[in-house]
């Protein structure tokens, strides 16, 4: 069986500020919150920590214990620091990671190695699945005796922002073996000594990079403190923020735990080879249970649950892993979601709107490829009826224009000041890609919906009558208005503007969904991978066009201008090798390509975006969760 690739770095990364600060590692808790931090030990984000706690939902999460800062004492007395810190005037004090000897994933775990002349120090954290409880073990490999102290660093605020020391310090009372924070959370570890000062001016580089406040502070809640006399000896802390009298088990048990764990959501993917074990793992992190069920980040550290992003990921996150009972209980949650015909979207923000112009076309795709897969044909008659009500509603019209046009029977969307489809940037208020009109991906679902819901009436042996009627329309309609007189596919039809030939990818999903209106050209795919293709996937517009940016860099505004506008998409490398595949060409290369990335940005994953531009710089989320499952759904094709 395939295991998952190693990846491991050695002291000119880990020491080096510029490339071990680059590489991000996370390791989730399965409800949403996590651990997470960089190779170099160097907090770079406002979201790096090691117990980030997650509320109600996902998108609710707070950061708990910011650091856990070790510090030797050798035999001979000297004190050395291991923690890296920046702080606002740009210093960087200590320079623990100068010391590092190498950093390894193991099954998916964090593990560093100090060097201390003969003294050898290990460190290796996991967290408690199904729980917010984070173990971290420290483990003498040679040398000694020394002594090891840990400073634990704490705070509570939401992940989103930052907390200074112009408010209240956290509230931190002695629990047995360490303490409690605001109530919310407790750590434990031997020999814990209390403390009691803000660590003033923390500078987290990657705010500063994204132009948001970058500075905060932290409370130093106190210390642990271990002898380790001899190779083997441990010290272990462990945090955790639910019930607080109920501790997790051993830490070094929550490790072995964690790894066999992970070793077995492998194993049950039945991988090919490395690149899709690791990316299976990749995918277990995005797949949560929230106090409503089954659930999926859209992506860490920032996104909570997006409809449009667990649908368009269903068939990469569940299906190629096999985990279609999981996946069977989400797509019975959405659909009970469902109202006018449309599929709530659960905003970061915690609220449920109705503002997407595919999420509800992607759940049709969903539960048709569920059902294609597995065979459930009780889940589809179950959800029938719902289905059914889907196309009524958008055949008689519902909320944001969204109708079908009874001239041509394809779909239009959009009202001013609103961005429907999944080019959804806006900038103080303004759509930057509104696609006003009838676009040319939310058509290929509409007509790819229509069809997958006559596949699961047949099957289910009742009428599908609406959709019968629709389906003939809209595919007639399709390829009569999409075709462009230079061979591809105009990106909106009946726009404000009229008909858009902008180059961009969207046209994908005409060639390569189940039940695609068109079939592929070779010659038009060749010029869409001439125009777009990346080594980390698509562009989401062409160089040359008027509106193309090709740096995804700067402040909000810069970014979101940037977002849809030519910065890069992992995701649609799994519509260009699929639609390659429907004529029986092999994209090998094209899936090859992205190998690398699992060691360069969001370790062991896929990050949200890159650069237009060469050397197409990864951006966005590091951990993102359709820019996985589409890579590994393009693997197993």
């Amino acid at each position: 069986m395939a295991t998952v690739r190693r990846l491991a770095f050695g002291p000119q990364v880990c020491g080096s500020i510029t490339e071990g600060a680059a590489r991000e590692w996370l390791v989730p808790d399965g409800r949403g919150g996590y651990a997470m931090g960089t190779v170099s030990g160097l907090r770079t984000r406002r979201y790096h920590g090691l117990l980030v706690v997650a509320g109600a939902t996902p998108a609710t999460r707070r950061m708990g214990l910011a650091s856990l800062d070790p510090i030797l004492t050798l035999p001979s007395g000297a004190s050395v620091r291991l923690a890296t810190h920046e702080w606002a005037d740009g210093t960087i004090t200590p320079r623990g990671h100068e010391l590092l000897a190498g950093f390894e994933l193991v099954d998916g775990l964090p593990r560093w190695r100090w060097r201390i002349g003969d003294v050898v120090l290990e460190r290796e954290l996991a967290m408690v699945h199904g729980r917010p409880a984070v173990a971290v073990v420290h483990r003498l490999l040679t040398g000694g005796p020394v002594g090891l102290s840990l400073e634990a660093l704490v705070t509570w605020r939401d992940a989103h922002t930052e907390r200074t020391a112009d408010g209240p310090p956290p509230v931190v009372e002695p629990a047995g073996g360490g303490c409690v924070v605001e109530g919310a959370y407790r750590l434990r570890g031997p020999e814990f000594q209390a403390g009691g000062a803000w660590w003033r001016g923390v500078r987290h580089r990657e705010e500063d990079g994204r132009g948001l406040h970058p500075i905060e502070d932290l409370w130093y809640a106190g210390s642990f403190h271990a002898e380790l006399r001899q190779p083997g000896s441990t010290a272990s802390v462990s945090a955790w923020a639910d019930d607080l009298a109920d501790p997790p088990p051993p830490a070094t048990e929550v490790v072995l735990a964690a790894r066999q764990r992970n070793r077995a959501v492998v194993a049950a993917a039945n991988p090919a080879d490395d690149a899709q074990a690791t990316l299976a793992l990749a995918a277990d992190s995005f797949v949560v249970r929230t106090g409503s069920g089954v659930d999926v980040v859209a992506g860490y550290p920032w996104f909570g649950a997006w409809s449009r992003d667990t649908m368009l990921s269903y068939e990469g996150l569940f299906l190629t892993t096999n985990r279609a009972d999981e996946g069977r209980d989400l797509l019975r949650s959405y659909a009970a979601t469902l109202s006018e015909g449309m599929l709530a979207n659960t905003a970061d923000t915690g609220s449920v709107e109705y503002n997407t112009a595919d999420g509800t076309l992607w759940f049709l795709h969903a539960v048709g490829r569920h059902v294609a897969t597995t065979g459930d044909f009780d889940l589809a008659a179950e959800l029938l009826p719902a289905l059914l009500d889907v196309v009524d509603h958008h055949l008689k019209g519902t909320r944001y224009g969204i109708g079908a046009d009874p001239v041509d029977g394809l779909l239009r969307q959009g009202v001013d000041g609103q961005a429907l489809t999944w080019m959804d940037a806006r900038v103080d208020g303004v759509p930057i890609t509104p696609r006003r009109g009838k676009p040319v991906e939310i058509n290929a679902l509409w007509v790819n919906g229509l069809a997958t819901v006559i596949k699961l009436a047949w099957q289910a042996r009742t009428g599908a009558g609406p959709a019968v009627r629709a389906h003939p329309d809209a595919l007639a309609g399709f390829a009569r208005r999409f075709p462009a007189p230079n061979g591809r596919l105009y990106d909106v039809v009946d726009g404000p503007d009229g008909d858009d030939p902008t180059m961009r990818p969207n046209q994908l999903l005409a060639w390569s969904l189940p039940y695609a209106p068109l079939r592929p050209q070779p010659a038009t795919l060749q010029a869409i991978g001439s125009a777009l293709m990346t080594p980390l996937g698509l562009r989401s517009l062409a160089p040359g066009e008027t509106a193309y940016r090709g740096a995804h860099h700067g402040g909000s505004a810069a970014r979101d201008t940037a977002y849809h506008s030519g910065t890069v998409w992992p995701w649609l490398t799994g519509p260009f090798v699929e639609a390659w595949h429907r004529l029986g060409v092999a994209a090998d290369q094209t899936i090859s390509d992205a190998d690398d990335h699992l060691g360069e940005y969001g370790l062991g994953s896929v990050s949200e975006t890159a650069d237009g531009d060469a050397p197409h710089s990864a951006t966005g989320c590091p951990f993102q969760a359709w820019s996985v499952a589409e890579t590994l759904r393009a693997r197993r094709l």
